[in-house]
């Protein structure tokens, strides 16, 4: 750590992420998203990238319960009808999916009651960890997110999940201008598309702290193992 202006500023990854004052965000990990039979794979979108994170999500959610840091499973909605999106939201609906829904309408998924907005096989929650709703693509936008990190004493967040370019990379800045420090989990987000997550990863790298889910896992293993003295 560093101190500038009289602020003690944590550098080193293991001060990041000690269990004591870290959550593990887990941003849509949910069938319509990253299941075959979900609503994007029903359109024939290339879920190959969430195939290859799921098990190192997964790894990096087991090390967190292990490690006892706070997890938080966010969870994507869309309330039916649309009655949770508004003429602009609808407009960035269209042009975000414009590749893959062809002529068809703006695309509907994650609704309450639908198999879809279920967490995917691996993910669910347990009955003692923090689930949190969004409704944008932010997990900080409308949510009590930040009240929730508040309340447990949180100063660093960890996030995973998906989409890097949308969800992952939204709620990392959102985090970041709330005052958390960011560590992005750089083999636990992925995307449908490749060459988006390449240009977000390029853009978190030079904002946010990077790290592989092995290392975090090592610092949390390493802060149980070697908890520091009072």
């Amino acid at each position: 750590m560093i101190v500038v202006g009289g602020k003690v500023v944590f550098t080193e990854l293991s001060e990041l992420v000690d269990p004591e004052h870290t959550a593990l965000l887990i941003i849509d990990m949910q069938c319509d998203f990253i299941e075959p039979q979900g609503r994007f794979g029903e359109l024939g979108i290339d879920l190959s990238m969430y195939a290859e994170s799921r098990p190192r999500v997964r790894e990096l959610l087991a090390a967190a319960r292990d490690s006892d840091a706070l997890v938080v499973h966010v969870q994507n909605t869309a309330l039916a009808n649309r009655m949770s999106d508004s003429s602009a939201q609808i407009r960035f609906n269209l042009k975000m999916h414009e590749g893959s829904r062809g002529s068809a309408p703006a695309l509907t998924y994650t609704i309450p009651g639908t198999p879809g907005h279920s967490f995917a096989p691996g993910f669910e929650p347990n009955d003692d960890e923090l689930v949190v709703r969004k409704y944008r693509s932010s997990g900080f936008w409308g949510t009590n997110l930040d009240m929730l990190l508040r309340s447990n004493e949180i100063k660093t967040v960890v996030i995973s999940g998906c989409t890097t370019e949308g969800c992952v990379e939204s709620t990392a800045r959102d985090a970041m201008f709330n005052d958390y420090y960011v560590v992005i989990a750089e083999d636990c987000v992925a995307s449908d598309d490749r060459a988006q997550h390449d240009a977000s990863m390029l853009l978190m790298r030079h904002r946010f702290d990077v790290a592989q889910a092995a290392e975090i896992g090592k610092a949390w293993r390493n802060a149980r193992v070697y908890p520091e003295k009072g």
